[in-house]
């Protein structure tokens, strides 16, 4: 009962972050709240790692693959999620963020051996895709396209496809080869190592600038540091708990959590609009990702090819005749 507990309170904790990433970024930098974010949650892994009488890495070639997952796989994806959330609601954020496994399946099968593209991912792919489309719908208002909205949602799209990209390449050289809490506390240290210097240089490359923390509303600042510590931090590690509980297929089903928890978040606490095409769209993402993910799709995609072909036998047999 425990384990289950934890499962969705991590679902609860994860949907939340896309709510607070926009209540952040109404003052805040995308660098300076991704900064703050993997900063805590670096400093938190690290002190772990020291209790533990453990450490990152001292080798370079050790270390490439962490800083490798860390900017691709955390600091680019959380700043493009920030840039879009700043003209983007944070359920339709939720929603486009879940994409990542339909990037992923498409990645992986040029990637990995062991996950080629099969008819019924085809179709799965084809239902989230058109989702995607009726979602993007939703900049074009009175024959024209509100292009901050529409840029927003690419960059929630293309931070989809940066943790599709880095969690193949996370499986093909890193899983197996490093301790869990090493591979997060190496990949939050230089997510923060890189998101530090992003913050810095911004503002001299035509950037929003850092915002000192004594300007800001605190609900903001608090938004901030919740953001770093527990759903980050502790949600890390609620996380690594729960993969030995329920096994890692299991726990990966936390995904189909987060997006409805976004936004059902983002309507009650952010009064976001929960409009027709959000709904239609959501659904047939959640539709694809599940038509690709959950068995019991296969078997009735199976089932389906098996009636079809029993068909088509009989048909050929009665033009025999």
């Amino acid at each position: 009962m425990r384990k289950w507990a934890a499962f969705w309170l991590l679902g609860v904790i994860w949907g939340s972050s896309f709510m607070l990433i926009r209540v952040g970024v109404e003052e805040l930098s995308p660098f300076q709240l991704v900064f703050i974010r993997t900063g805590i949650a670096a400093v938190g892994m690290n002190i772990l790692l020291l209790t533990q009488r453990k450490h990152l890495p001292l080798q370079w070639r050790r270390l490439v693959p962490l800083a490798l997952i860390g900017i691709g796989n955390t600091a680019i994806p959380f700043t493009l999620i920030s840039v879009g959330e700043q003209t983007v609601e944070s359920g339709l954020a939720a929603v486009l963020q879940s994409t990542t496994s339909l990037f992923a399946l498409v990645i992986a099968h040029f990637a990995l051996a062991d996950e080629r593209i099969t008819p019924q991912k085809v179709v799965g792919l084809l239902v989230g895709f058109f989702g995607i489309v009726v979602l993007a719908s939703r900049s074009w208002v009175d024959g024209q396209i509100v292009t901050s909205s529409l840029f927003g949602q690419l960059a929630i799209v293309a931070a989809s496809l940066f943790y599709a990209s880095f969690t193949t390449y996370s499986r093909r050289n890193v899983s197996g080869h490093y301790e869990p809490l090493v591979v997060a506390a190496g990949a939050m240290t230089f997510a923060a190592i890189f998101s530090g210097i992003g913050t810095i240089a911004a503002p001299y490359l035509g950037g929003q600038a850092a915002m000192p923390l004594s300007e800001v509303r605190s609900d903001i600042v608090l938004a901030a540091f919740g953001l770093g510590f527990v759903n980050t931090f502790i949600a890390y590690l609620l996380f690594y708990w729960i993969v030995p509980q329920l096994g890692a297929a299991r726990t990966t089903m936390v995904t189909y959590v987060v997006p409805p928890v976004g936004l059902i978040l983002g309507v009650v606490f952010l009064n976001e609009v929960l409009d027709a095409r959000l709904l239609i769209g959501a659904a047939m993402i959640f539709a694809g990702i599940g038509f690709v993910n959950l068995p019991i799709f296969g078997r009735i995609f199976d089932r389906l090819l098996m009636r079809g072909s029993s068909v088509k036998s009989v048909g050929e047999v009665g033009s025999g005749d």
